[in-house]
């Protein structure tokens, strides 16, 4: 039998009131009474039922152990429910949980945040609402909420009704915030689609071009097949390459420290892109810093990052056009400007990108050999050295990209 505080107030009001009876009346039947109204309210507090004889005070003596007994029940229950609040308060779910009446007779903190906001808050709240009052005894019931935001988020409320096997005792609502799990599934889902086209289009022309090569007698157009079959199959090889680049910078978080001159990668980056630079006639000009600007990070990261700057200012240069990279110490950081007098970038794209797969002149891209991987590449780069990568661009007028990375690593939290 469960205890409350309640009890064990009204037992203390009976034994005031029939102690005082048993003083104002003496006698051996009022004595009696006396004995069985003791007993009885011993026996509402949990002590086993004992028989009618005795006295008065044996009766009292044993509603005090009764008493005793019921007040640490009421003790440890108290601490079992402050230790399961704490333990719902820790939950990333919000958990709200109202009576037979719909009364709210519990919620934890994510659910007070909820329940108790404006705007988005207030609707999800609302919703939270209407299916807490609508869950039939005995059944579940779920619902997925969308709140456009900014920013956007999604939610799925969970309810089910509570019940002691005879009579209704309420019913809980669990709602969690899926936001982030939709948007890596979609991310995901638009990756492995991003992918497949991007190496389903060259397939299917080396495909092609071989196929024609097979029924091809004359030397020259033969050649120029076999030279397109050579093109495809080494876009086939950049992309692969691209995401393979790609997958080792992002699962490499916390890339090894070492000082690093600014000087020394961007000598790199220039040479491995300086051959593209000449074939497209774009002059590329280096202004390095001063040799002791270093930084504490990984030297092939670093090294890639600016590559894929350079390499992607040159593609979409003009011809006898000028790319310019400058590096450059700003505060605590060290700052490489990649500057080019291409196509620029419409202003619609610009928060866009550095998605992977992404293109603003998607035919222009792949005719220039490009992945549509490589601003992806930088800024995981930039990530993974607590650093930054922004544009400045105009259509029309060039672009200029600006990685910034801090000299020092920052602490981790």
């Amino acid at each position: 039998m469960r205890v409350t505080v309640l009890d064990i107030v009204v037992a203390g009001v009976v034994v005031v009131v029939l102690l005082g009876l048993a003083i104002a009346l003496p006698g051996r039947r009022r004595q009696r009474a006396l004995r069985q109204r003791l007993g009885a309210v011993a026996t509402r507090l949990g002590a086993e039922p004992r028989e009618e004889r005795g006295s008065v005070e044996d009766s009292l003596s044993n509603l005090e152990r009764a008493t005793e007994l019921a007040a640490e029940a009421v003790g440890d229950s108290s601490s079992e429910a402050i230790r399961l609040r704490r333990a719902l308060d820790t939950l990333v779910q919000a958990v709200v949980i109202v009576d037979e009446n719909g009364n709210t007779v519990f919620s934890n903190g994510r659910a007070s945040g909820l329940m108790g906001g404006r705007h988005a808050n207030a609707i999800a709240a609302q919703a939270v609402e209407e299916l807490l009052s609508s869950t039939p005894l005995g059944a579940s019931d779920e619902r997925t909420i969308e709140l456009y935001g900014p920013p956007r988020r999604t939610l799925v409320v969970r309810t089910e009704s509570i019940d002691n096997g005879s009579r209704n005792l309420g019913t809980i609502a669990i709602i969690e915030d899926v936001s982030e799990r939709r948007r890596l599934e979609e991310v995901r889902r638009d990756f492995v689609a991003n992918v497949s086209h991007e190496l389903k289009t060259p397939m299917g022309a080396v495909g092609l071009l071989a196929e024609t090569l097979l029924g091809e007698t004359e030397p020259q157009v033969a050649r120029r097949l076999a030279q397109r079959i050579h093109q495809e199959a080494f876009r086939i090889s950049r992309v692969i390459d691209d995401l393979i680049d790609l997958s080792r910078i992002e699962n490499q978080q916390s890339p090894p420290r070492e000082p690093v001159p600014l000087s020394l990668v961007m000598a790199e980056a220039a040479e491995r892109v300086r051959a593209a630079a000449d074939q497209r006639d774009v002059e590329l000009l280096i202004e390095e810093p001063r040799p002791d600007i270093a930084i504490l990070g990984d030297r092939r990261q670093l090294t890639s990052a600016i590559y894929n700057l350079l390499e992607n200012a040159v593609k979409f240069s003009y011809e006898k056009s000028i790319v310019r990279a400058v590096g450059s110490h700003e505060k605590d950081d060290a700052v490489v400007r990649v500057v080019d007098q291409g196509i620029g970038i419409p202003a619609r794209d610009l928060e866009r990108i550095f998605e992977r797969f992404y293109r603003v002149d998607p035919g222009r891209g792949r005719s220039t050999g490009g992945t549509g991987l490589g601003l992806a590449i930088v800024r995981h780069v930039a990530v993974n050295h607590h650093g930054s990568v922004g544009v400045e661009s105009r259509e029309g007028e060039g672009s200029t990209f600006i990685l910034r990375v801090p000299l020092k690593p920052q602490e981790q939290p």
